[in-house]
């Protein structure tokens, strides 16, 4: 296993090409049961037909886990983004987002966690008041159960595009089944996160267009999801997200 060429580094992870495969090394304070748990969604998803790599191993490399996959040649949609530096092909390319994130919502797979049971695991672990807390679980137990796959963090550094034009969703760690509009609100925050606030909207307004959703339904997801999301990431990021958990009506 050749671990020279370094792709990608994130957050606890470091991502590796060798030939045609994909090395993603956790660090060795990474849980062994999130690594394999990464792995088993991954496969579950490689059932429902959607384009991703394949997971071919799960392994220890000098005692990290590590899970061994398709590499996918192209780029991702982020890098095509930031390339269109005169913007002439941005709707082009959130429709092909929004597109992606449609199919993906009109797949089931059953043996995926419940959206829901994670939220309400993570709102409870929020450095929120008791009853600010106790006021989102009430809402998020409000909401329609839905069974449709979630991607929990799908952005356009999540998507690779190849050669011939094929697309390929990566980055399975966060699925679920539950609420579509929920992954949307996570997608928009997403983009806010990035700073970038008029691609956020524009990916709303297309969302609710395409997917027939009142964007209000998907605003009231958005405390929730923020509230469920502050647990993770950097003090700022931290900071943006719990700025929304009082947003109720927000336009």
């Amino acid at each position: 296993m050749n671990l020279e060429n370094v792709i990608a580094q994130r957050k606890n992870k470091t991502i590796y090409r060798d030939g045609d495969k994909c090395i993603k090394v956790f660090d060795e304070e990474y849980s062994k049961a999130d690594v394999l748990n990464e792995a088993l969604n991954q496969a579950r998803i490689e059932e429902t037909g959607l384009n991703i790599p394949r997971v071919l191993a799960v392994t220890t490399v000098d005692g990290k886990w590590a899970i061994v996959s398709e590499f996918i040649q192209g780029k991702t949609l982020a890098q095509m983004i930031q390339e269109d530096t005169e913007g002439e092909h941005t709707e082009e390319y959130l429709e092909l987002l929004v597109d992606l994130q449609l199919k993906m919502h009109s797949m089931t797979c059953p043996m995926l966690s419940k959206l829901k049971d994670k939220m309400n695991r993570k709102i409870s672990q929020a450095q929120l008041d008791a009853t600010t807390r106790y006021d989102l679980h009430t809402r998020l137990e409000g909401m329609p159960k839905h069974n449709k796959v979630c991607h929990g963090d799908f952005n356009p550094s999540n998507i690779i595009i190849t050669e011939d034009g094929t697309p390929y969703i990566l980055d399975w760690s966060h699925a679920t089944q539950g609420n579509a509009s929920a992954d949307a609100a996570r997608t928009y925050l997403l983009f806010c996160l990035a700073g970038n606030e008029d691609m956020a909207s524009k990916y709303l307004s297309l969302f609710c267009r395409k997917s027939d959703t009142a964007r209000q339904y998907v605003q009231k997801w958005m405390p929730i999801v923020a509230a469920s999301q502050s647990v993770k990431g950097n003090a700022h990021e931290r900071e943006f997200l719990l700025s929304w958990v009082g947003v109720v009506d927000w336009q």
